[in-house]
């Protein structure tokens, strides 16, 4: 729980001062002593010591002898035999060096991270090499990525699927090879600058939550160590060496003992019963719990896992796997975990049971055997024992002595409920029904999301942006794909426009080796396209028109399925209600989707609609963030029946009022279309009668009118249809 701030000289924070962090601590070790776990993903608040423990865990880590002069950091003993820099003589000369810490960081492109063509010997020699990148550096390191969630998706995949198999295949410009890419990976992250999605999250083997301690005594030893550390680093990582060192024996102790540790078929089942309780997606899962429960056994330094490790890897892998959606809450229910602990044992104790019935009816012979009419080699009787005949005569032996040690008594009646029906059903009534109080006096009520499904649809900003990488509109990008080349803008070299422009000029320039020759004129640089991430600033009409039948229920049930799209394009989103009297900020614009999805679950609705006051709270808040980030550009969703009742100023009479009310809203869009805000106007009038203020709203703001149902999966075609077909902005 130390604080991250770097210390004033190169010595690190010791990884046995750091206080508590226990979860966290355990996590890394294990990735330490069995990297093919998948590595860790740290979560957690600012000024957490998240970036100091993992910094501190290279220290930890083993020296490594290497092949001298080798870019990829080959063992002697076992050379990679498809090393680039190979092949390498058996009796070729070794190096002892300290395992490396790789840091990746966040604005790093593809080239930097998997490394790309060495350009200098490409024209000066005429020679095709491979320059290699972060992942070659990490081999048989640690790779650090800090602020992962940040963090191009194409960029995370590609360090995960080297993580996961412990090579890096290069397949670029004109280069086609493979070398050993075996990393401790490490990822931190803060979940309120966004999540990353539950795909990627599921790449990651272990997850780890880590929080400051609201304990007294524990904040106070951090500050005093952190304080005693800056004073003197050498002095204070004296103090903690031995313990230090002591952690390094163990993490070797348990590396070369991890490959002989046994995982009998009692654990193995007890792991896919745990995995089948929390009803997690596909087996990666229960592979990450099996290499994790073997890590812990080695850890612990006994030969076989037992249900301890087994429940020690349970916390740390199966957390961030529990997710269904991207706004479900990453965690650990212990409740569920230990009953599913419970239902893994009486499982086991069942097995067992039936496999030494099995051996005892075989011995008693021919007395008992018409109670088994199908035989004893595919005979499944009525009760669930299917398992008694899949596995022949001997695979009931050896789990007998594999039984569980200290099996639970009757425990918990029933499982525990899922937690997935907690979005509940809003609509208990129909339209009319809405008796909550006697009285005729209206009451503020709260809508919850309707359950019903909506396909979001890609609301696009036309043009071409600058803006924070992400997945929604067009821009100009370091990181994107290349579409032209350009003498005067663009990033990075473009290789054959470069070439291109230089070859009609080689007899001219004296050319007479394979080397070409090049004037500054000849550089031409790779102008690439990628897509941003925008503020997608939600205006929800929360007025007693829109609570009436039940519509605020399918708005805000829209409203979700569009911040689930903006969770998955990286957007900054914010949400600005108005009812009553004026509009107000619901949710400040923030990169957190699944806070505003919060918050939209039960929005309380009723009173009048001041849709003036509304929109120019939305511009209020584009105005401040404009000029907080020049750059991300702004996408105005507006969510009403455009019935505007309450205006700028509330003087007048009740007719005054109604037609001020209205003037004001449009002038307000008027002033928002001014500041040339991008801008979906999303009708949710119904009824037989319409009134089209919603229609001339959208006409003001030169945005696209679209209704409320046609944001359903039913109507997907017609809304892409109709959009384009007025030149919207949405794709």
């Amino acid at each position: 729980m130390t604080a991250a701030t770097s210390a004033p000289s190169t010595v690190r924070y010791p990884f046995s001062a750091v206080v508590g962090h226990d979860d966290l601590r355990l996590g890394l070790l294990l990735n330490a002593v069995y990297p093919r776990i998948g590595g860790v993903l740290v979560r957690g608040e600012k000024g957490t010591a998240k970036s100091t423990i993992v910094r501190a865990l290279a220290a930890l880590l083993p020296a490594l002898d290497v092949v001298e002069n080798c870019r990829f950091g080959c063992d002697p003993a076992e050379p990679d035999t498809d090393c680039p820099d190979g092949p390498h003589d058996e009796a070729a000369a070794g190096t002892r060096r300290p395992a490396q810490l790789v840091e990746l960081p966040v604005g790093a492109s593809e080239d930097r991270l998997v490394g790309s063509l060495d350009v200098e010997r490409a024209l000066t020699e005429g020679v095709r090499a491979y320059q290699p990148g972060l992942l070659a550096a990490a081999n048989r390191g640690v790779l650090y990525v800090d602020e992962v969630n940040l963090l191009h998706d194409h960029l995370v995949d590609l360090l995960l699927d080297a993580a996961a198999m412990g090579r890096s295949h290069v397949e670029r410009e004109g280069v086609s090879l493979s070398h050993a890419a075996s990393f401790l990976l490490v990822g931190t992250m803060n979940p309120e600058e966004g999540e990353l999605r539950p795909q990627l999250l599921d790449r990651f083997g272990l997850t780890v939550q880590v929080a400051a301690s609201r304990e007294v005594d524990t904040r106070t030893e951090v500050v005093r160590r952190r304080l005693r550390f800056e004073a003197d680093p050498v002095g204070f990582a004296k103090e903690w060496a031995e313990e230090d060192a002591e952690l390094a024996r163990r993490i070797a102790d348990a590396r070369s003992r991890v490959d002989s540790v046994q995982l009998p078929d009692s654990e193995v089942r007890r792991i896919a019963s745990v995995c089948a309780s929390f009803e997690v997606d596909g087996m990666r899962a229960d592979l990450v719990l099996a290499r994790a429960a073997v890590a812990h056994a080695a850890w612990r330094g006994v030969d076989a896992v037992a249900a301890a490790d087994v429940e020690a890897a349970a916390r740390l892998a199966l957390p961030h796997r529990r997710r269904r959606d991207p706004f479900d809450e990453p965690g650990m229910d212990e409740q569920q975990l230990q009953q599913a602990l419970a239902d893994a044992e009486q499982d086991a104790a069942q097995q067992q049971e039936s496999a030494s019935d099995s051996v005892t009816s075989g011995s008693d012979g021919g007395s008992e055997s018409n109670d088994s009419e199908n035989g004893p080699t595919d005979g499944p009787d009525e009760g669930p024992s299917d398992e008694d005949g899949s596995g022949g005569g001997g695979t009931g032996a050896p789990d007998a002595p594999q039984g569980p040690d200290n099996a639970p008594s009757g425990g918990a009646e029933g499982a525990p409920p899922s937690g997935d029906d907690a979005a509940g059903n809003a609509a208990n009534g129909s339209d009319g029904n809405s008796s909550e109080g006697s009285g005729g006096a209206p009451r503020e009520r709260t809508s919850e999301a309707s359950d019903s499904t909506f396909r979001a649809r890609l609301l696009e900003i036309p043009g071409l942006g600058e803006g924070a990488p992400g997945r929604r509109s067009r821009s100009r990008s370091r990181t994107g794909q290349v579409v032209r080349s350009s003498a005067v803008d663009g990033h990075g070299v473009h290789l054959p426009a470069t070439l291109a422009a230089a070859a009609p000029h080689q007899r001219s320039r004296g050319r007479s080796g394979p080397g070409l020759r090049l004037h500054a004129t000849d550089l031409r640089h790779s102008v690439r396209e990628g897509r941003e991430g925008n503020l997608v600033l939600f205006a929800v009409d929360a007025s007693g028109s829109m609570a009436a039948r039940e519509r605020m229920s399918a708005v805000s049930g829209a409203v979700i399925a569009l911040l689930r799209d903006a969770y998955q394009r990286r957007d900054k989103v914010g949400v600005v209600t108005f009812r009553g009297a004026d509009g107000e900020i619901a949710l400040p614009p923030t990169s957190s989707v699944d806070t505003a999805a919060t918050r939209m679950r039960r929005l309380p609705t009723g009173g009048k609609t001041p849709l003036a006051g509304g929109l120019l709270t939305a511009r209020k808040v584009i105005r401040t963030e404009r000029m907080r980030d020049p750059q991300r550009r702004p996408l105005l969703v507006v969510l009403t029946d455009g019935k505007a009742t309450v205006g700028v100023d509330a003087a007048g009479n009740s007719s005054t009022r109604s037609r001020r009310a209205v003037d004001d809203a449009m002038r307000s869009a008027a002033l928002l279309n001014e500041m040339d805000v991008a801008s979906v106007v999303v009708d949710c009038e119904n009824g037989p009668v319409r009134l089209g203020m919603a229609d001339r709203l959208a006409h003001v703001l030169g945005a696209p009118n679209l209704r409320l149902e046609e944001l359903s999966a039913d109507n997907v075609a017609g809304v892409v249809r109709a959009a384009r077909e007025a030149g919207a902005v949405l794709a």
